[in-house]
C-alpha cells in the first residue's frame, strides 16, 4: 500500500535532517485523537447532511444495500484509508512542512492547495476539458486549502486527516457516492449517484461545503501557526485547537 510507503519515506527524509515523525505531528496522542476526531466528526455530519438532503430533494430515501458484504466493506475502508492516507502524506506531510520553512505559511498554503487541484485533473480525468478543469481547481483546491491550514495551524496531519476520511467515508462508503459504486447504503429510487437540483441542490452542492471549509478556518484563526522546526512540543495553536 502506497500510503504507509509514503509514511516511511517522509520519515527517512526526516532522520537525514535529524528529525522525528513528530515534525509531522506524531506526537502529543491524546491531543491528535481529539484533533483527528473533531475533523472526522465535522466533516462526517457535513458529508451525511449533504447525502441525506439529496435524498430528500428527489423525494427518495436511503435503504441498507442487500449485497454489500463484510469482505467489501473490509476492502472498501482499506482502499479509503489508503487512499487519504496517500493524499495527506503527499500534499501535507513532508514536502508542505519544507514549503511553510522555505516560503512562508501563505505561500505554502496557496501552493498545497493549487498542486491540489492540479493533481485532481489527473484523477478526475479532466486534462484537456478548459471548462472543468477551472472547476476542479477552484473546488479541489478549496478543499487542499483547508486541509494544508489545518496541519500549519496544527503542527499535524491529524486534523486533515479526520477532515478528509471522515468526508470520504461518509460520501463513498455510507452513501455509494464514490469511486466504489454501491456500498453500505443505496437509493431507493435505484439512481447509482444522487443529484439534486434547483435552489436546495445548489445549497447542497456547493454552499454546504463552502460553509465547511468557512467554519474550519473560522476554527483555526485564533490558532497561531505551528512552528515547522517544531519537534515533538504541541504549539499553543495546537492546544487551542484540540481543546
Amino acid at each position: 500500500m502506497i500510503g504507509p510507503l509514503l509514511l516511511l519515506v517522509s520519515w527517512l527524509l526526516l532522520r537525514c535532517e535529524g528529525k522525528r515523525l513528530d515534525a509531522l505531528g506524531f506526537d502529543a496522542p491524546r491531543l491528535r485523537l481529539r484533533q483527528f476526531g473533531a475533523g472526522l466528526a465535522v466533516a462526517a455530519l457535513a458529508a451525511g447532511i449533504q447525502q441525506l438532503g439529496y435524498a430528500h430533494a428527489l423525494g427518495t430515501t436511503w435503504t441498507v444495500n442487500p449485497a454489500f458484504t463484510t469482505s467489501r466493506l473490509v476492502g472498501g475502508l482499506r482502499w479509503e484509508l489508503n487512499s487519504v492516507l496517500f493524499e495527506e502524506l503527499l500534499f501535507r506531510g513532508y514536502l508542505l512542512y519544507q514549503a511553510v520553512r522555505l516560503l512562508g505559511e501563505r505561500r505554502a498554503v496557496l501552493f498545497d492547495a493549487l498542486a491540489f487541484g492540479v493533481y485532481h485533473w489527473f484523477s478526475y480525468g479532466v486534462l484537456g476539458n478548459p471548462v472543468a478543469m477551472v472547476f476542479v481547481l477552484a473546488w479541489t483546491g478549496m478543499y487542499g486549502w483547508m486541509f494544508a491550514l489545518a496541519f500549519t495551524r496544527t503542527g499535524s496531519l491529524a486534523l486533515p486527516l479526520g477532515l478528509h476520511l471522515g468526508w470520504n467515508l461518509v460520501t463513498n462508503m455510507l452513501f455509494s457516492a464514490g469511486p466504489l459504486g454501491a456500498a453500505v447504503l443505496v437509493a431507493a429510487n435505484g439512481a447509482a449517484r444522487l443529484k439534486a437540483h434547483g435552489n436546495l441542490g445548489m445549497l447542497l452542492k456547493f454552499v454546504l461545503p463552502v460553509l465547511l471549509v468557512a467554519g474550519v478556518w473560522a476554527c483555526l484563526r485564533r490558532s497561531k501557526s505551528a512552528p515547522p522546526s517544531r519537534q515533538g512540543q504541541p504549539s499553543q495553536g495546537s492546544r487551542d485547537v484540540g481543546d
